[in-house]
C-alpha cells in the first residue's frame, strides 16, 4: 500500500466529526424518515429503526470509517487494495455519488427558492389570491380530492410549472437555472480548498440546523392538536410490526440517512490523522444522525396534529407524500402561524444547511478519487486543484439542468428512484462482502488495533462477519421481491421512462461486474489461480512505524512514515475472515 505522508489532514479532528454529522444529516432526516414514520403507522417504525441502527447502521459506519483511515485512500483505492475481485464497488460508490450530487443540489435550488420567496409578505402560498392558482385552490386544507391547497398550487403550480407526464418536457424555468448556478456557487466555495475550507464550513453549516428544529418544536408545541401528532408518532401500532415491509423500510432508512455505500465518509475519513479514535466518531455520527431524525419526527408531527386540527380529521387521513412534507405541509403550516415569514425564512435557510453538507461531501468523493487515482496528470493538467473542483462541479451542473425544466420533477425522481433506492442496494452488498469476508474481520480488526490499540469487541466483529451480511442480502431480496417502478404521486412512468431509469442505476452497479472482469484479465494462472488471488489484499502487508517528531511551539505532533513492501501474490497472506 503506496501511502503518501503529504496527505492533506482536517486542522482540528472536530472538523471531521462536524462534517461527518452533516454528510449522515440530511434533508432525508427531515421529510424521508417522518415520512416513513407515517406511513408505517408512527410509532411502529421506531423500534424496528432503533434496533437496525444498533445492528446495522453504527457497525457498518465503524467499518467504513475505519477502512479510509487505515488506507488513507478514497472508495476506489480502498475498495480495490482490500478485494481486487470487487475492486468495481469502489468505482460504483464514486459514481454513485456523482450522479446523485447532480440532482440533489436541485432540492437545494428549491430550499433557495423558497427562501427567497419568504421574504414577501403575505407569504406567496398563504392564499388563492395569485395568478398561478386555479378555481380548484382552497385557503384552507381540507381533504377532498378535488381541491388543492394554496401551497400545493404554489409548489406545483408556481416553483415547478411541472408538465401533465414525463412525455411533455416544457421549457427550462430561468428562476431555477439561475437559482441552480447560485446553489453550485455556495457548493464550490464549500470545498475548493479541500478539507481546509470544508472543515471551517461545517462548523456552522452542522450546528445551525439544530438550532432552528428546537426552535421550531419549541413554537409547534403550543399549536392546537399538536399533541395528536406527537402522540401518533411516539406510541405504536403493534400489529404493524408484524409487517417486513416496515422492518425493510427501517434498514433502508438507516442504511440511506448515515451514508453506507455512497463512500463519502471513507472518503472524508481518509484525511484523518493515523491514530484517531474511530469508535468516538463512529459513535457520534451515527447517535447524533439519528437524534436529528427523531427530533425532525417531533417538529414534522406536532406540525401535522395542528394541520388536522385544522382540516378537522384524523392524522392518519392527512395525504402525506414524501418531498411533501417539506415543500407542502410545512410552508402550509407556516402560513397559519405568527411571523409567518420569520418561521419561513429559518426553515428554509436550515434546509439550504442541511443539504449543502451532503452535497459537498458527495462532490468530494469523486474529487477524491481523481487525486489518488491521478494526481500528478490532472494537477499538470489543471495546474491546481480549485481548477479540478470547479470542472467537476461543472460537470454536475450541466447533467442538472433537466431537473430545472417543466418536466424537471419527473427527471427528479426517476433519478433519486433507481439511484437512491435500487443502486445504493446492490451496492452496499457488495461492499460488505468485499470488506467483511474477502479484506476479513480479523485484518480489520488488526487494523483498528495498530491505529488505536485497541481491538473491537465481540459485538462488532459479530456484526461485520453475520449479521450485517444476513440483513443488506435480505433487504436486497425482499427490494426485489417487493420492487415497485417509479412514480409520482398518481403518475406511474411509461415502460420507455423505467428503461432509463435502469440506465441510469446500471451507470453506478454495472462497475462491479467490470471490475471483476477487469480482474481476472490481468491476473496470470488457471482459473483457480486468478479466482484466488483475486480475492486476497492487494499491496497491504506494511509495517507502520513512528519515525520522527515535528515540533511546533511547545505541542508535540507525531507524524506516521509509512514503509510499504510490495508483496506478490505467493506472499499473500490467507483470507482472515475469523473473529
Amino acid at each position: 500500500m503506496d501511502q503518501d505522508i503529504s496527505r492533506p489532514t482536517w486542522s482540528r479532528q472536530i472538523e471531521f466529526t462536524l462534517a461527518g454529522i452533516g454528510c449522515a444529516v440530511g434533508l432525508g432526516n427531515v421529510w424521508r424518515f417522518p415520512y416513513l414514520c407515517y406511513r408505517s403507522g408512527g410509532g411502529a417504525f421506531l423500534l424496528p429503526y432503533l434496533f437496525m441502527l444498533l445492528m446495522l447502521g453504527i457497525p457498518l459506519l465503524h467499518m467504513e470509517l475505519s477502512l479510509g483511515q487505515y488506507m488513507r485512500r478514497g472508495p476506489v483505492h480502498a475498495l480495490a487494495n482490500a478485494c481486487p475481485l470487487l475492486k468495481g464497488v469502489g468505482m460504483a460508490s464514486v459514481a454513485i455519488s456523482f450522479i446523485m450530487c447532480t440532482y440533489y443540489n436541485v432540492v437545494i435550488t428549491w430550499a433557495l427558492y423558497y427562501l427567497f420567496s419568504s421574504f414577501q409578505a403575505p407569504l406567496p402560498w398563504q392564499n388563492c389570491n395569485n395568478t398561478w392558482n386555479t378555481p380548484n385552490c382552497t385557503n384552507h386544507a381540507t381533504n377532498s380530492s378535488y381541491t388543492s391547497t394554496a401551497s400545493q398550487e404554489f409548489f406545483k403550480h408556481k416553483m415547478l410549472e411541472q408538465t401533465s407526464g414525463v412525455e411533455e418536457t416544457g421549457v427550462l424555468r430561468l428562476e431555477l437555472f439561475l437559482i441552480l448556478i447560485l446553489a453550485w456557487i455556495l457548493v464550490y466555495l464549500c470545498i475548493f480548498k479541500g478539507v481546509k475550507s470544508t472543515g471551517k464550513v461545517v462548523y456552522f453549516t452542522a450546528v445551525f440546523p439544530y438550532v432552528i428544529l428546537i426552535a421550531l418544536l419549541i413554537n409547534n408545541v403550543q399549536l392546537p392538536g399538536a399533541l395528536d401528532g406527537i402522540t401518533f408518532f411516539i406510541l405504536p401500532e403493534w400489529d404493524r410490526l408484524l409487517s417486513v415491509e416496515v422492518w425493510v423500510n427501517a434498514a433502508a432508512q438507516i442504511f440511506n440517512s448515515i451514508g453506507i455505500g455512497f463512500g463519502s465518509l471513507l472518503a472524508m475519513s481518509s484525511y484523518n490523522s493515523f491514530n484517531n479514535s474511530v469508535l468516538k466518531d463512529t459513535l457520534t455520527i451515527s447517535i447524533i444522525n439519528s437524534f436529528t431524525s427523531i427530533l425532525a419526527g417531533f417538529v414534522i408531527f406536532s406540525s401535522l396534529g395542528y394541520m388536522s386540527h385544522l382540516q378537522g380529521i384524523p392524522v392518519s387521513d392527512l395525504a402525506v407524500d414524501g418531498p411533501g412534507l417539506v415543500y407542502v405541509v410545512y410552508p402550509q403550516a407556516f402560513a397559519n402561524m405568527p411571523v409567518a415569514q420569520l418561521w419561513a425564512v429559518l426553515f428554509f435557510f436550515m434546509l439550504l444547511c442541511l443539504g449543502l453538507d451532503s452535497e459537498f461531501a458527495m462532490v468530494e468523493v469523486l474529487v477524491t478519487s481523481l487525486l489518488d487515482e491521478y494526481n500528478q496528470h490532472l494537477i499538470a493538467f489543471f495546474k491546481r486543484k480549485e481548477l479540478l473542483v470547479f470542472a467537476v462541479c461543472c460537470a454536475a451542473f450541466l447533467l442538472g439542468i433537466p431537473c430545472v425544466m417543466q418536466v424537471g420533477i419527473y427527471v427528479f425522481q426517476l433519478m433519486d428512484h433507481y439511484t437512491a433506492i435500487v443502486s445504493i442496494t446492490f451496492l452496499a452488498f457488495f461492499e460488505v462482502i468485499a470488506i467483511c469476508w474477502c479484506y476479513g474481520t480479523n485484518r480489520l480488526s488488526d487494523n483498528l488495533e495498530e491505529m488505536t490499540g485497541k481491538r473491537p469487541n465481540i459485538f462488532f466483529r459479530m456484526c461485520w462477519l453475520i449479521v450485517a451480511p444476513l440483513l443488506i442480502g435480505t433487504i436486497l431480496i425482499f427490494s426485489i421481491i417487493q420492487f415497485k417502478p417509479a412514480r409520482y404521486g398518481d403518475y406511474v412512468f411509461p415502460p420507455w421512462a423505467q428503461g432509463v431509469g435502469w440506465l441510469i442505476a446500471l451507470a453506478s452497479i454495472i462497475w462491479i461486474p467490470l471490475g471483476a472482469i477487469h480482474t481476472f484479465w490481468v491476473l496470470p494462472g488457471s482459473l483457480m489461480q486468478k479466482l484466488k488471488q483475486s480475492i486476497q489484499p492487494h499491496g497491504l502487508e506494511t509495517t507502520r512505524k513512528m519515525v520522527h517528531y515535528e515540533t511546533g511551539g511547545t505541542n508535540r505532533y507525531p507524524v506516521i512514515a509509512i514503509i510499504s513492501s510490495s508483496v506478490s501474490a505467493s506472499e499473500k497472506t490467507p483470507i482472515q475472515t475469523g473473529l
